[in-house]
């Protein structure tokens, strides 16, 4: 029936105008979806290696290991190097000053990534792995079933046919 219909052989059973404008509507939902999930995990993660890293873990459902913050990484280098310039001296005194106002900084930019994570793409991927699979295969059975449906008709067709020739024959 599938292969008749592609090549103009067979009548298809058009779905009703609304059902096929939630199918649409669906379609684009689930595509933005994907690309803003990839821009937002682009965006938190900018270091494709370790976004593959932190997908793996995901998937074996094991604890992604912290990773210090380019802001964290600066305070520490700023930190030993007022240490090594001497907490006294004004440059050691500023370095400690802007080396702490980094480590605050990096710590509010882990706690954004993870919030976002957790509030924002949690939601996101949940729709894709679960909402979005069922809809794909309500989708795959109906289709079947209109498949089902219209060889059916395409049966009774013919044999209506055939018992209008064989009534014109008597």
């Amino acid at each position: 029936q599938f292969t008749e219909e592609k090549l103009g052989q067979a009548e298809k059973t058009e779905l009703d105008a609304h059902f096929e404008n939630l199918l649409a509507r669906a379609d684009c939902t689930k595509n933005w979806t994907e690309k803003i999930l990839r821009q937002t995990e682009v965006l938190l993660q900018p270091n494709p290696s370790a976004r593959v890293e932190e997908f793996l873990y995901e998937k074996l459902d094991r604890k992604v290991p912290s990773r210090v913050t380019n802001g964290e990484l600066l305070a520490q280098y700023m930190t030993e190097a007022a240490n090594d310039f001497g907490p006294g001296t004004p440059y050691g005194k500023t370095l400690i000053k802007v080396g702490e106002t980094q480590r605050r900084l990096g710590a509010a930019e882990r706690e954004f990534i993870h919030s976002a994570s957790i509030n924002f793409l949690t939601p996101l991927r949940n729709f894709l792995e679960g909402d979005w699979r069922t809809i794909s295969k309500e989708r795959r059975i109906l289709q079947n079933r209109r498949l089902d449906l219209d060889a059916c008709k395409a049966r009774l067709k013919k044999a209506k046919a055939a018992e209008a020739k064989a009534a014109v024959t008597l």
